[in-house]
Parts: structure tokens; sequence; C-alpha cells
């Protein structure tokens, strides 16, 4: 693994032996009247509908990584909710010199506590809270659609549940 300089921004940044740009991501997620809500957030560039990611920086896990890039970017905070990524995508990165650069996305689950007021990059995107149904037809990423399509698993779950009376316990015989 070697490190550079970032194009457009002062810090060191890892590459993997191959030339890989390691990157980390979340799908921000809370959950609203048994509703699981999802966050995006539009690219600087061209507006599409992304989720937070960005680069690790050496030193820096990449569950933290992705949780700082929540902060950054979207103006999250909370829990990740494993060390293991829910996934992992590649896409080509396309550096401020223009070169394009393959870079490789583990993303993680972050269980929203917070969205705060003032964070590094207000301002810059817009952000959505949408349903996981919404979000999947929403971003064009297509390493991305795959993982909010498994978020659309428990949205039906929580579907069934709130349709279905609730159970009632069986009489039981009182002496």
């Amino acid at each position: 693994m070697s490190a550079f300089v970032s194009p457009g921004t002062p810090s060191i940044v890892a590459i993997e032996g191959d030339g890989t740009l390691p990157q980390a991501g979340v799908i921000a997620y809370r959950i609203r009247r048994g509703v699981v809500q999802v966050l995006l957030m539009t690219s600087r560039d061209t507006g599409r509908w992304i989720i937070p990611k960005g680069n690790i920086k050496p030193g820096t896990t990449p569950s933290k990584a992705a949780a700082q890039e929540a902060f950054e970017e979207a103006g999250v905070k909370g829990t990740i909710v494993s060390s293991t990524p829910l996934g992992v995508y590649t896409y080509a990165k396309k550096l401020g010199s223009g070169e394009a650069r393959s870079a490789t996305v583990e993303v993680f689950l972050l269980q929203v506590k917070k969205q705060v007021k003032k964070w590094p990059e207000k301002g810059e995107r817009k952000l959505a809270w949408v349903s996981a149904k919404k979000a999947v037809e929403l971003v064009e990423e297509p390493g991305v659609v795959p993982l909010l399509r498994g978020l659309t698993e428990f949205e039906d779950v929580a579907e069934v549940r709130r349709e279905q009376p609730p159970k009632t316990s069986p009489e039981v015989d009182k002496f």
C-alpha cells in the first residue's frame, strides 16, 4: 500500500498495491413510525442521488472512515451497526486531475442517532430521507442498489407486521 496527496484535499490517502483507491461509505438509516428511512444526498458534481462515501485515510479503520464521511457530507452521527461491511462495490472514480481510478467502497450500516445543524459540507449537497424502496429508484450507482434492496426486505417485514392484528395470548385457566 502506498499513499498520495489527493487532488483538492490536503490529506493523504492510501492506495492499494494494485492502484485501487480504498473508500468507505454508509447507508445511514433511521426508523420513523415503524418505517425504515434511508438518508440520500446529492453528489457535488452532477447532483445525482448517492450515499455518503470517501477515502480511507492511513491509520483509520473503514468503519470509522464511513462514520466520519456521514458526518462531513450529511451531518449525521450514529452507530455503525457492525464492523463487518454490509457489502463492497467497485466503481471508476474521476479524480480532480481528470484521471479515472478504480475505487473499492466498503459500505456499512449507520443507525442515525442525531442530525446536526452545522457540518463541513453543509450547503454543498441536498439531503433527503426516503424509504428504502424509493432509494432503490433514486440511486443510480449499480453497486449500491443491491445493498439498498436488502433494506427493502426490512420494510416488507414491517409492512406485514403493521397489517396483521396483534396476537393475543391464550386464555389461562385461573384456579
